[in-house]
């Protein structure tokens, strides 16, 4: 792609569902664990990790998976937000444009919420409980 071009939908919809899948996993991996626990469904926390061992991997790289999704989701906001991105001149192809630019801003404000309870859910759920629990 040269300096001038605009990426194609197809382009910017792979990296929205790449973010959501990345921002998703980290709620997996870490904050619906605890989610199960917290509402006494270990058992089912426990199986669910029988079933999907990846899970564990996940699990214990949680701290990589956090730092990766989260670049992602900046450099992602990049992409959507900066200066210069441009629709075709023809109306139907910027209406298409527009739309499809509009759905790629809600996935990715999604995609930040989905990161953020999951983040809260790892990170700070438990420092939190046991500031209140002293």
């Amino acid at each position: 792609m040269r300096v001038g071009d605009t990426p194609s939908r197809l382009e910017q919809g792979r990296w929205g569902w790449l973010i959501l899948f990345s921002s998703s996993s980290t709620l997996i991996c870490c904050a619906l664990p605890i989610l199960l626990v917290t509402l006494g469904m270990g058992a089912v926390s426990a199986s669910m990790f029988a079933t999907f061992p990846f899970l564990v991997e996940l699990a214990q790289h949680k701290i990589w998976m956090f730092t990766g999704s989260a670049l992602l989701l900046a450099f992602s906001g990049w992409f959507l937000f900066r200066s210069g991105r441009v629709c075709p001149a023809d109306q139907r192809l910027a209406e298409q444009c527009e739309k499809a630019h509009l759905w790629n801003v809600r996935l990715w404000w999604a995609s930040i919420a989905v990161w953020f309870i999951g983040f809260a859910a790892a990170y700070l759920a438990l420092p939190v409980w046991e500031y209140f629990e002293a």
